[in-house]
């Protein structure tokens, strides 16, 4: 008995492998073609096997051609209204795929994606979960691409406008010196080389900022002193400082170390002091501070400018910003806070602004060091 019974499973196995086999040939042949002929196929092996393997069975077993006749019509009904009933539900399967498919297309078209109501599947419900966050992120994509095209488009547009009056000037006081019609040729001599300086100082932004933004820009980094470094660049402005009636004080500096390269972060504090003083009147005054707060070294600069739009607050830092009331100075292509917050970037810290009684607030949060 248990050897009639294992002959009998072994050639309902033959019969469902030689299907299952045939079936696997088919869905190869077929696997470019659409999600309903696979569903299809799918279907038609399960029955085709649970066929092949009855008809099989009984033949083995040597039924009569009565009994194999009413075997085989039961299975072939079976069979018939198996497959009718897999591809009906398939259906269901087969809409979904293509309502998503259609809503898919609708990202290259408009950048939109809206999901189907219901996903008829787990696996086609997260499917379109996934469309829904890529989707997203292509549109935050194109928003970051609008915004720095603008960007781009400003920036031009200011050093075009920057270079051309220096650039006349040059012209004409050159003229001046060929013609001899300058009075005295110390003075025209002096200017041109301040417009000179001028210049090289706005290529020499330029080019730090491309530095910048081609990730490029190298730091060495030492371990000195905030107080130290604030320090040094109070007494570089100071100069600039007496010439426009601002007071410097510094006298919030903690000495906290930190883990920076020293030119680069020079040039932060310098850009910072530079357009905190321009845009402070005179007899005001511009604050330097630093603390430590948790695992961070806080410097900020705080002018007496009257503070920034808020609507303007968020493009402070971008590249060729000036807004309504520069916040670079007049010569400046709006250069020097893009260059500050890429270079506080690149020591992994923060740049931000905010308003404060009287003024604006610039702050520069680094790593401390260990």
């Amino acid at each position: 008995m248990a050897g009639d019974m294992l002959l009998i499973a072994l050639y309902a196995a033959i019969g469902a492998a030689a299907a299952g086999l045939a079936g696997a040939v088919a869905l190869r042949l077929l696997r470019h073609r659409s999600v309903a002929l696979s569903l299809a196929v799918v279907a038609a092996v399960t029955v085709t096997a649970m066929f092949a393997g009855t008809l099989l069975v009984s033949s083995a077993m040597l039924l009569s051609d009565h009994d194999l006749w009413v075997v085989t019509v039961v299975c072939a009904m079976a069979a018939v209204v198996s497959l009718a009933v897999a591809l009906v539900l398939g259906r269901g399967v087969v809409k979904g795929s293509r309502a998503l498919a259609r809503a898919a297309r609708a990202i290259g078209d408009d950048g939109g994606f809206t999901p189907p109501a219901e996903p008829p599947v787990a696996e086609l419900a997260e499917l379109s979960r996934e469309l829904s966050a890529t989707s997203a992120r292509l549109a935050a994509s194109r928003e970051r691409e609008r915004a720095l095209e603008a960007s781009r488009r400003e920036l031009v547009a200011w050093i075009s406008h920057d270079l051309r009056t220096p650039l006349a000037g040059l012209q004409a006081m050159t003229e001046a010196l060929e013609d001899g019609l300058a009075d005295d040729p110390r003075v025209y001599h002096a200017r041109i080389r301040a417009e000179v300086e001028r210049m090289s100082d706005m290529v020499g932004d330029l080019f730090e900022l491309s530095r910048i933004q081609a990730g490029v820009l190298t730091l060495d980094r030492t371990r000195m002193s905030v107080y130290d470094l604030v320090g040094d660049a109070i007494a570089g402005a100071g100069a600039l400082a007496r010439e426009h009636g601002v007071r410097l004080v510094g006298e919030g500096v903690e000495p906290v170390p930190v883990e920076v390269d020293g030119r680069e972060m020079s040039r932060v504090l310098a850009n910072l002091l530079v357009n905190a003083i321009r845009r402070t009147p005179a007899d005001g005054a511009v604050a330097v501070a630093a603390h430590r707060e948790a695992d961070d070294v806080v410097v900020s600069v705080t002018d007496g400018c009257g503070g920034i739009a808020p609507e303007d607050l968020p493009r402070v830092f971008e590249t060729g910003w000036r807004g309504s009331d520069a916040r670079t100075p007049p010569a400046g292509a709006g250069l020097g806070l893009a260059i500050v917050r890429g270079i506080v970037e690149a020591h992994r810290g923060r740049a931000t602004v905010r308003n404060v009684p009287g003024g604006c607030r610039f702050e520069v949060r680094l790593p401390a060091a260990g």
